[in-house]
């Protein structure tokens, strides 16, 4: 019967990430810097709001959009945090996390034949569901422009039938984030063309020489933005995720959403008010531990030789292999795990841009870092 599967279905492929993790999974003793997700556990008041929702058996539907107290938290966050306005009752849908908002969108905007155009190297979630919804994905090659999804690359890549930009930021894999300067840049080109911004900020929370700033700052009209509390409040596992957009945009996003899956989770729901009002700084502490973290990555990684953009958000360094490895970036990742015995996702998972590096995530404690580094350095010092 696997002939009679949809077709774009069958075109698509398991995550580079996840199909590298479930190849090496299995080996022992190995060093793991492939995390996507925080090392720090929930804060211990958001998992007793979800323990409290349980007891008072608030285990519902909600409403398809969320409760209305979250979508008022979830909108206060973002006007403190990044000066955004938006409408609770109208301009924010709570999602099973961010990846359910990214989907919805897409399925919301997007047309057979349309296209979306997308940096490379890139987070590997976004082109299948583009392809799912019969539109094309058009990368553009970032790597000379130290990984920066600037108007230049952009302007001539626009067609007739671009229908959207994602610009997500700070990014998986790079780290790299956009200023103002950039964004206001993007945004004014933008402003008599119609086509959508697709900001996915899951990570905004996680910048560390700047402040975040969004897109919709400065074209909110067309700009829909995704956001979520995986990263920000070390809650994967949670699945909330958020859409903010104008109303005449939400209001057809929530269609699908609806019939999709009906609303986030209620128990989760609750853990994540509390995430967004007293936990309204949780992110504070695991940044300082973060960057502590990377600066000591990219001392040893550019001790080591190897060539690296400064991630400024997010916990990713996306390192370039040395040319004297002769090797694919799998058959790279793979000969280190099993000679190395330390672990990190090769760069053709986040697009054919992504060959010939690979990412490496500092989301985990500094003893494990430097002995995975400690491992890697002897690796290609056995390769010289």
């Amino acid at each position: 019967m696997e002939h009679l599967i949809n077709t774009k279905v069958q075109e698509i492929e398991v995550s580079g990430i996840r199909k590298f993790y479930n190849l090496v999974s299995h080996i022992d003793d190995v060093i793991s810097l492939t995390i996507g997700q925080p090392d720090f556990k929930t804060p211990e008041h958001v998992k007793q709001a979800g323990m409290q929702a349980i007891e008072e058996n608030f285990t519902s539907y909600t409403h398809n959009a969320g409760i209305s107290e979250l979508r008022k938290a979830a909108c206060d966050f973002v006007a403190k945090k990044y000066n955004l306005s938006y409408e609770p009752d109208s301009e924010v849908i709570v999602t099973v996390g961010a990846s359910e908002a990214i989907d919805i969108t897409f399925r919301t905007i997007l047309a057979e034949g349309t296209e979306v155009i997308l940096p490379g190297p890139i987070y590997p979630g976004y082109e299948p569901i583009i392809r799912m919804c019969g539109a094309v994905p058009v990368h553009v090659d970032i790597r000379n422009n130290h990984f920066r999804f600037t108007l230049d690359m952009i302007k001539p890549y626009i067609t007739d039938k671009t229908r959207c930009i994602v610009l997500p930021y700070p990014s998986n894999p790079t780290g790299v984030s956009l200023t103002e300067t950039e964004l206001k840049e993007i945004a004014d080109y933008l402003k008599e063309r119609e086509i959508f911004v697709l900001a996915d900020e899951i990570y905004s929370e996680l910048t560390y020489d700047q402040s975040h700033i969004s897109i919709a700052s400065f074209l909110k009209e067309k700009t829909i933005v995704i956001n979520g509390l995986s990263k920000s409040h070390s809650m994967t596992g949670w699945r909330i995720g958020f859409i903010y957009a104008p109303k005449d945009i939400t209001k057809h996003i929530l269609k699908v959403h609806q019939y999709n899956v009906s609303c986030a989770t209620s128990i989760a729901q609750k853990a994540a008010l509390a995430a967004l009002t007293t936990g309204i700084d949780d992110a504070i502490p695991m940044k300082k531990e973060y960057i502590i973290r990377r600066d000591y990555v990219y001392n040893r990684l550019t001790a080591m030789g190897l060539q690296v953009v400064k991630p400024d958000g997010a916990f990713y360094f996306f390192v370039k292999i040395p040319e004297f490895i002769q090797l694919n970036s799998f058959d790279f990742a793979l000969e280190m795990v099993h000679q190395a015995k330390v672990a990190v996702v090769p760069g053709s998972a986040f697009s054919e841009y992504g060959e010939g590096y690979f990412r490496l995530s500092f989301a985990c404690s500094l003893v494990s870092l430097e002995t995975g580094l400690n491992r890697i350095e002897n690796f290609l010092n056995t390769k010289k």
